[in-house]
């Protein structure tokens, strides 16, 4: 496939995408079964708040584990552009994820959108803000 010129006259492989999109698969399963261990375990000993601050925070370290892992073993040596194109693609699959499911579930959107309000005291965005930035973080510290 024939490279894309990016603003600043990177090239953007598309082919580079490949294992990333494969990771954020496995990042997905990891929420999944993330959500399922807070439903079931930390909700019924901890409440519903705290259960849902504490679930979120497993899964940023998880995401970060996981991006870290990936970037210090990959063979492909990312530009910025491209580590900023996999964070987007991350978090763009996975709000289109929640809502989808939202949406299978009968979940209002308007319900989803409220879990970012970080003025009524939400925390989810944190995943997608963690999924945005640590390709970038640690594509770029892994190729420096």
């Amino acid at each position: 496939m024939a490279s894309i010129l990016a603003s600043g006259g990177q090239p953007i492989r598309p082919h580079v995408f490949l294992a990333p999109l494969g990771l954020w698969v496995v990042l997905a399963i990891v929420a999944i079964v993330n959500g399922g261990f807070r439903e079931v375990l930390l909700i019924p000993r901890v409440g519903r708040y705290t259960g849902h601050v504490l679930s979120t925070g497993l899964l940023v370290a998880a995401i970060l584990v996981c991006s870290v892992l990936y970037f210090r073993w990959s063979p492909v040596a990312y530009t910025r552009t491209e580590l900023v194109v996999v964070g987007g693609l991350w978090t763009v699959l996975t709000v289109g994820f929640e809502f989808l499911v939202g949406y299978i579930e009968g979940t209002p959107v308007s319900v989803t959108i409220g879990q970012y309000d970080v003025l009524a005291g939400e925390v989810w965005i944190a995943v997608p803000l963690t999924l945005f930035f640590a390709p970038l973080l640690f594509g770029w510290y892994q190729g420096t």
